[in-house]
């Protein structure tokens, strides 16, 4: 997270198969150039169609905060 500090409070993955969205609640803070845990999506080998976050910012005061997402194969 560069920018300001965020509060992500859940993220919803999308799959190319079809299925159902695997919800994640995630409730955690990260201050402006921190970094979340590592997040372990469930099931076997599938292609991410999306990833929508859930989160709530500092405020105008603090700046826009940036997220950067990361996967590992």
């Amino acid at each position: 997270v560069t920018g300001a500090p965020l509060n992500i409070e859940r993220m919803i993955v999308t799959y190319d198969d079809g299925g159902l969205p695997e919800k994640i609640d995630i409730r955690f803070n990260i201050p402006e150039g921190g970094e979340s845990r590592i997040i372990d999506l469930r099931g076997g080998k599938r292609k991410i169609r999306t990833i929508e976050f859930w989160y709530k910012t500092s405020g105008i005061l603090n700046g826009r905060a940036n997220l950067t997402l990361f996967g590992i194969k």
